[in-house]
């Protein structure tokens, strides 16, 4: 477990990296965006790695890691659009903006580890593309229950989907960063 963590907090900085950089050159201007559009834009996204995977190449010199990158800080997009609704502006400051990321990450990491240790790490023998295929039914199960409102039977909500595809793509990455 204590490598899990360190490459889980590794590949979490990198996504943390990015996202910090992004906020200096947009700000925050995915306030705007409604959960459904997070949604959406998670879907694109998670497609495109699955239609790379099978295709085995890329028109546009960005691969599979930029995507995954894409999917934890939209994911964490979403639970902070869950969380405080969307806006028609931008009205929170950078710095609000990355203290909400990073409580969204610290619980996703809770999560992952609570579920690490219930699984017994069962992620290290799966392949990168069943985090592709997860993550799409995610999407698809959180479309659902986007159409039904956010009511559910006995399902989890949307930020449980969100949560859950934020580690599936941390799994990719770390796969991806540290190899099979």
């Amino acid at each position: 477990m204590a490598d899990t963590k360190q490459q889980f907090d590794e590949v979490i900085g990198i996504c943390r990296e990015l996202f910090s950089k992004k906020l200096k050159d947009y700000g925050p201007s995915w306030r705007i965006m409604r959960p459904q559009s997070v949604t959406d834009q998670l879907f694109i996204k998670a497609n495109r790695i699955r239609s790379l995977e099978i295709k085995g190449t890329s028109m546009i010199n960005e691969g599979i890691m930029p995507e995954f990158i894409a999917i934890v800080n939209y994911g964490v997009v979403g639970l902070i659009q869950l969380d405080k609704g969307f806006s028609d502006t931008t009205d929170i400051s950078n710095e609000e903006a990355l203290a909400l990321y990073d409580r969204y990450i610290a619980a996703a990491k809770e999560l992952m580890y609570a579920k690490n240790h219930d699984y017994d790490e069962a992620w290290r023998s799966m392949r990168i593309s069943s985090y592709t295929d997860l993550i799409l039914m995610k999407l698809y199960r959180t479309k659902q229950i986007e159409s039904h409102h956010g009511q559910t039977l006995v399902s989890e909500g949307v930020d449980a989907n969100y949560m859950d595809m934020i580690n599936y793509a941390l799994f990719g990455l770390i796969k991806l960063h540290y190899g099979e």
